[in-house]
């Protein structure tokens, strides 16, 4: 092992655990606490600031839970995760998802420094089988390196989307390359209005109601109208997306619905699509960011630090379905570092 020490956060709804633990790792030469959370989503918030070299998580905690968080952590973090639970039967399901170890929690009666010494040991021996830091370290604003070839982006967002899509669109600036459509929650007779405040809140990429049979241009956004699901019906010759729109029933009472666009979207473009998934109350959305994380493509989600509503965002990082998770401040700059 390296002499440079082990970055651990450790993510625990019990204070009094995190407490112990880090009193714990306080004794060992070899390690440092960069990092105690109560929750999954500020265990994942933690890692992109810090760059741990491990994360101890429990299981069952509030907002997100360890399994839900280890997903995120080992698969586009590349971050190990050493889980911490007293429920024993929790093992295969924590190894199946990519824990580098499992560690059965004991009683709070039994937590003595001298009996956890043999968990420290199994961590620091769990880890000579991955790369050191020193190989993994990168900026907290370096961003993955994605080989795909963008050709569309679909957004959807409902409650407080339009101010967080104006915060994305206006960062894209006057020359974006993509075609970007765009579904909203929104009321009968508002969606016109909703157009016209776009374009004079976002003069630098011109916005349009999406109709029925539009070939969608490249550097222009096409919003779906209240009461209508926008779809890709197909890709032309040339590689542009054909609109549709369609009077299908309602998905979880929702139309249009975030999750019909995504599909279609993924459908047709593979790993050639974007999907962003901004501020809103519910679950639309997070079904359609699976199906293009499924079909190759990549996913952004709006991070709970600026959403009005954390719960369509919520619902996809929850179901692994985010690429990344941003604040709406910073996903105009990923996505032009994408494209």
């Amino acid at each position: 092992m390296s002499d440079e020490k082990r970055r651990v956060i450790i993510a625990d709804d019990s204070a009094i655990i995190r407490g112990l633990l880090e009193k714990m790792f306080k004794l060992e030469d070899d390690f440092v606490v960069v990092g105690s959370v109560s929750n999954g989503r500020k265990a994942i918030d933690c890692a992109r600031e810090t760059n741990p070299d491990v994360v101890i998580t429990d299981v069952d905690m509030p907002e997100l839970d360890g399994i839900a968080a280890m997903k995120i952590l080992t698969g586009k973090m590349s971050v190990p995760v050493v889980v911490f639970s007293e429920d024993a039967s929790l093992r295969p399901v924590a190894i199946e998802n990519g824990a580098l170890l499992f560690e059965t929690k004991p009683a709070l009666s039994a937590f003595k420094m001298e009996n956890l010494k043999p968990f420290v040991n199994r961590i620091r021996d769990a880890l000579k089988t991955v790369r050191p830091r020193s190989v993994m370290q990168k900026s907290k604003d370096d961003y993955p390196m994605i080989s795909n070839k963008f050709k569309i982006v679909c957004l959807g967002a409902s409650t407080g989307g339009p101010t967080a899509v104006q915060t994305v669109l206006s960062g894209l600036g006057s020359d974006f390359k993509l075609p970007v459509l765009y579904t909203q929650h929104i009321d009968v007779d508002a969606d016109k209005k909703m157009v016209n405040w776009f374009k004079s809140s976002c003069p630098n990429i011109p916005m349009q109601l999406a109709e029925d049979g539009m070939e969608a241009m490249p550097g222009n956004v096409y919003m779906a109208p209240a009461e209508k699901h926008l779809i890709v019906d197909y890709v032309n010759s040339v590689g542009r997306a054909v609109l549709k729109l369609t009077d299908e029933p309602p998905e979880h009472f929702l139309r249009p619905a975030v999750n019909k666009l995504f599909r279609t979207c993924a459908e047709h473009y593979k790993k050639s699509c974007l999907g962003i998934l901004l501020t809103g109350m519910g679950r639309d959305g997070a079904e359609g960011c699976k199906m293009i994380l499924d079909n190759g493509g990549y996913t952004i989600v709006e991070d709970k630090s600026t959403c009005a509503v954390f719960g369509m965002p919520a619902a996809a990082i929850e179901l692994n379905a985010a690429s990344e998770v941003l604040p709406r401040t910073k996903i105009a700059e990923r996505v032009l570092s994408l494209v």
